[in-house]
């Protein structure tokens, strides 16, 4: 985890976020509730971060979600979902510069990780 931090999103903020979903039926009440309390935005790195975070997250449809996956078992219906991921590096890249400055961003090198990394 390079950054983390606490903070409530104006609803302008999400509609930049979830600008790709601009087009379906969820939209406007995602973007409606996803303002109403803060949230707790996180950025990670490593080798298959994006592909690795959604496979815990689940299906972005909680009923298509396995069993042991955080939609499959805290989450109900899509405008629901509990969290996000991003489903691409560039998604990811765009994303973290809405909620984070550069300054914000930790980059580091864990002790272990010529243990864990070729």
């Amino acid at each position: 985890m390079v950054a983390m931090k606490q903070k409530i999103g104006s609803k302008e903020l999400f509609a930049k976020h979830y600008e790709s979903l601009k087009k379906l039926k969820f939209y406007d009440g995602l973007v409606a509730y996803m303002a109403t309390s803060p949230v707790v935005a996180m950025v990670w790195e490593g080798l298959g971060v994006v592909k690795t975070g959604r496979l815990m997250l689940g299906e972005t449809d909680p009923a298509k979600s396995l069993p042991g996956t955080i939609r499959g078992d805290y989450c109900i219906e899509i405008g629901r979902n509990i969290c996000h991921g991003s489903d691409s590096v560039a998604s990811a890249n765009d994303e973290i510069a809405l909620w984070f400055d550069d300054s914000e961003l930790c980059h580091w090198t864990p002790s272990n990780s010529a243990w864990i990394y070729e």
